[in-house]
């Protein structure tokens, strides 16, 4: 099954015999506060104007936990989660359609959430709200209760496991360049990466209209990352939002990666972890 969803297959399957549960999970990084702005706030934009039916997520209450020693977006508990997912409808035996507000960090954080805690058909829909050409809603429905119960599975990655893996397979750090190379971190403690770990910003795997590059474009650009048949992939970032991005993009491309949740806001808080910089993975 395809990981993601172009705006007109959606419009199809919602007019179909077997609707998907929809979700908008908008969000983005609040470092905006720093300037004196205030943060974006993903409900307003939600009751503002959203696809029909769909349910507003909130990632920081519901698909995180408190930030703390696990990193900004720790896993959420997992009976809150699973109680969250149920309000908004999500049953394991119906089809789950994410998006945000287009750049798709958000969106792919929830479709990873609920692949790894065992909802067996869960899409993105490509390019996010912008993407969709339908009428908005600014009413907020009241779906009836799901079943969804969550049951985690493989895919997830420790801070020992992620070291380990960047030593015998392939560990991508999806954050952009300059942060991977240690010249600027505008949000965590420490500059740098994790020893070992290749650069592969995540946001090169989406063209300018921020939809999915083609599927053998995505497994040419991991291939020549080191993505090599039958390797173990894994992938991390600043927190484990825009990493869930390109385990995403993996997935369109037909490889399984798994996701160090903590990343680099968790291993840089620990002052005897190592630290890479410059653009030489070790």
């Amino acid at each position: 099954m395809n990981a993601i969803i172009s705006a007109s297959d959606l419009a199809k399957d919602l007019a179909g015999a077997r609707p998907p549960v929809l979700l908008d999970v908008r969000w983005q990084l609040t470092a905006a506060k720093a300037a004196g702005e205030p943060p974006f706030d993903g409900r307003a934009a939600y009751e503002a104007g959203h696809l029909p039916g769909a349910v507003f997520v909130d990632l920081e209450r519901e698909l995180a936990s408190a930030p703390g020693k696990g990193g900004r977006h720790p896993l959420p508990d997992l009976a809150h989660f699973g109680t969250a997912m149920r309000r908004a409808g999500v049953s394991a035996g119906t089809p789950v359609v994410v998006y945000d507000g287009g750049q798709g960090w958000a969106a792919a954080r929830a479709w990873w959430l609920l692949r790894w805690a065992g909802h067996p058909d869960v899409r993105v829909l490509d390019g996010g709200l912008p993407s969709w050409e339908g009428p908005l809603d600014t009413s907020v429905p009241d779906p009836a209760e799901g079943d969804f119960v969550p049951e985690p599975g493989a895919g997830l990655l420790d801070a020992d496991a992620a070291a380990a893996l960047a030593r015998s397979g392939v560990l991508l750090d999806a954050r952009a360049g300059e942060r991977y190379r240690g010249e600027v971190e505008p949000i965590d403690p420490v500059a740098g990466h994790i020893p070992g770990a290749v650069s592969a910003p995540t946001t090169e795997n989406v063209g300018p209209d921020g939809r999915f590059l083609p599927a053998g474009e995505l497994r040419a650009r991991f291939e020549g990352l080191g993505v090599t048949e039958g390797a173990r992939v894994g992938v991390y970032c600043g927190s484990g939002v825009s990493a869930a991005h390109e385990v995403l993009a993996l997935a369109a491309a037909g490889i399984p990666a798994e996701l160090y949740v903590g990343s680099w806001s968790e291993w840089s808080s620990d002052p005897d972890r190592p630290v890479a910089v410059g653009p030489d993975p070790r």
